[in-house]
């Protein structure tokens, strides 16, 4: 018999965003015991969307850079975004252009609608939930934590009823907490004289952008800071809009998006692991040259046994297979060099990894080129400042033959300007995890927090700080030297569906009554050697999986009750191979945590994963 709680157990997160989202919806459906979940924002235009996708600050024009099929929040489920969008989402207010379309696996859709879907999601696992599992969604702004034993206290400064006053702050005491704050801004140094500038937009993805760029005159000059997916979604919303001035887009790298074939679909390709390991490190030069050496050699051997594959996408094939060989190469890589190589290829990996639909790239390169109303131009911002017209003067340093240029526009875009180092962050919540060392800075990468395998917070000795989680960008460090996933992979939207499965999984085997961790490897090596013991284990973790992937509260329950039998099942057959069966929880730790690992495969694409895990198979007797 399971032993319930004496109280609910409550488990705060911190961020209502996609990462916050996708972590409540699984605490949601995984409780089988009286929980509270309590998801606070500070600002409730972000609530089930955060920057990348709340309404506000998308035009109808913003597409997802991938395609539609590749945007559900379930790796098992792959096809769920798309069957809401054609099937379940309320159009009335859609434009016409979008108010008909059917979506497809490889076509377009506009990021303003991923709020509904994420809102829709989440109402549905509070509706499913087990008895007793709870969903509380709250406003304000989460300024501390402070570690109390086996508990969190949470501080929570409220939003001022007029500006005039701070209200005194609130505290919620929580049993864990997770994170999922987003990606940190970053300060930028040469827009200091013009932070508050009319014709000077810091935040693309905001309200009052949005308001800027659909009231521009057409023949406007506009320069914006940046050639990726921020820039191309300014440009590709004045062009559509009709606008005829110029468009400087600037960069250091000089960098643009690629564009994705119209059929386009994830793969993961067995190509040879990259030859960059040797006994001795020979400095960042001859990593760069081994590397390119044996990027050519995996471009070779695509080309010969993958003809299939597009020209576009074979970076991103390699880039995806070679992942997981990473981590070892990175270990060997002095800290300082590690650093210098991520600063100084972050953009051109990111780029190598994902590209974008032709719905975006599509209008803006073909108005970039040569007397093209686009003008791309490789150089520095070094300063912007106001002119005496009401315009703004870009310097633009090593734009041609190492000399500054300086470009007047109407109007300057910046781009998201993401602060990867959590020292210099301006969030008070980060600020004091890392003065008290409840949080420790990113040691390897400087990019991110530490945390364990689970997603753990980790303080500067590298033990864990108490029952804290993070999900998505404050664990983009950990995702580089652990897995080897470069660019906007160590934080998007494909790390947050497994860090929200992990995190979850990990929070309920420490909080509910019927784990038991402390002997999760007696039990494991007690199922490890095969035979019948390991059939059954293996019957379990398939019926686990099932319970886990489970969008309806009854059919959670069936499968919930089958896994009972099944875990009778397996705990006589362990008994009988070697003597003293290890405890119920100890065995149901076991099997969570293996069908916790079965649902983050990252081998495979999501689709290869539905299928292996058999998610649209019937389930045989359990013994």
């Amino acid at each position: 018999m399971v032993r319930l709680p004496d109280r609910s157990r409550r488990v705060v997160i911190v961020g209502a965003g996609l990462g916050g989202t996708a972590t409540a919806v699984r605490l949601l459906r995984f409780a089988r015991e009286p929980l509270e979940v309590v998801l606070v924002e500070r600002r409730p235009e972000y609530r089930c969307a955060g920057v990348a996708y709340h309404r506000e600050g998308n035009h109808w024009h913003h597409v997802f850079n991938i395609q539609a099929g590749r945007m559900s929040m379930f790796r098992e489920d792959v096809d769920d975004f798309v069957t809401w969008a054609n099937t379940e989402a309320d159009r009335a207010g859609w434009p016409p252009e979008w108010r008909e379309v059917a979506f497809t696996e490889s076509g377009p859709a506009p990021r303003r609608v991923y709020a509904d879907y994420l809102a829709d999601r989440l109402a549905e696992a509070a509706r499913e939930a087990w008895d007793g599992v709870t969903l509380v969604e709250a406003d304000g702004e989460v300024v501390d934590l402070a570690v109390d034993g086996d508990r969190v206290r949470v501080v929570v400064a409220g939003r001022p009823p007029r500006g005039d006053s701070e209200p005194d702050p609130a505290v919620l005491v929580a049993d864990h907490v997770v994170v999922a704050t987003g990606l940190e801004e970053r300060e930028l140094p040469f827009a200091t004289e013009v932070a508050d500038h009319p014709a000077f937009v810091r935040h693309p993805y905001s309200a009052e952008a949005i308001e800027r760029l659909t009231a521009l005159p057409p023949d406007a000059t506009v320069a914006i800071v940046g050639t990726l997916l921020s820039a191309y979604d300014s440009a590709a919303l004045l062009l559509r809009r009709g606008h005829t001035g110029p468009i400087h887009m600037i960069s250091r790298s000089g960098l643009t998006l690629r564009t994705y074939p119209a059929d386009h679909r994830h793969r993961v390709l067995d190509l040879p692991a990259p030859r960059l390991r040797r006994d001795t490190y020979e400095g960042r030069g001859e990593l760069v040259r081994r590397f390119l050496e044996e990027w050519e050699r995996a471009c070779a051997v695509v080309a010969a046994e993958h003809p299939d594959v597009a020209p576009a996408v074979v970076t991103e094939r390699i880039s995806k297979s070679w992942e997981p060989h990473l981590p070892e190469v990175l270990a060997r890589v002095p800290t300082a060099d590690l650093r210098a190589l991520l600063d100084g290829y972050g953009s051109l990996l990111a780029t190598l990894r994902v590209s974008a639909v032709a719905y975006t790239t599509g209008i803006v390169d073909a108005a970039m080129g040569e007397g093209g109303q686009v003008a791309l131009v490789t150089g520095r911002v070094e300063r912007v400042r106001p002119t005496a017209t009401g315009a703004l003067a870009v310097s633009v340093s090593g734009a041609g033959a190492g000399a500054t240029r300086t470009i007047e526009a109407d109007l300057v875009i910046s781009n998201f300007g993401r602060e990867p180092d959590y020292a210099r962050v301006g969030s008070r919540l980060w600020a004091n995890l890392l003065r008290k060392g409840v949080a420790a800075a990113h040691a390897r990468t400087g990019r991110g927090v530490e945390v364990d395998v689970d997603g753990v917070l980790l303080g500067p000795t590298g033990e864990p700080s108490g029952p804290i989680s993070a999900v998505g960008g404050p664990r983009e460090g950990d995702e580089i030297v652990r897995y080897g996933r470069m660019g906007a992979f160590a934080f998007n939207l494909a790390a947050i569906k497994n860090h929200s499965v992990g995190v979850a999984a990990t929070v309920l085997r420490r909080l509910e009554a019927c784990y038991d961790e402390r002997g999760r490897d007696l039990a494991v090596a007690t199922t490890a050697e095969g035979g019948e013991a390991r059939e059954a284990f293996d019957r379990c973790v398939t019926l686990d999986v099932r319970r886990m992937a489970t969008r309806r509260r009854r059919d959670r329950a069936a499968l919930a009750a089958r896994l009972d039998e099944g875990l009778a099942v397996l705990r006589a057959a362990a008994a009988r191979a070697g003597g003293a069966a290890p405890p119920d929880g100890a065995l149901r730790s076991a099997v969570n945590a293996a069908a916790t690992t079965k649902l983050n495969d990252l081998s495979v694409t999501p689709r290869e994963l539905r299928a292996l895990l058999g998610l649209d198979e019937r389930v045989g007797p359990v013994g």
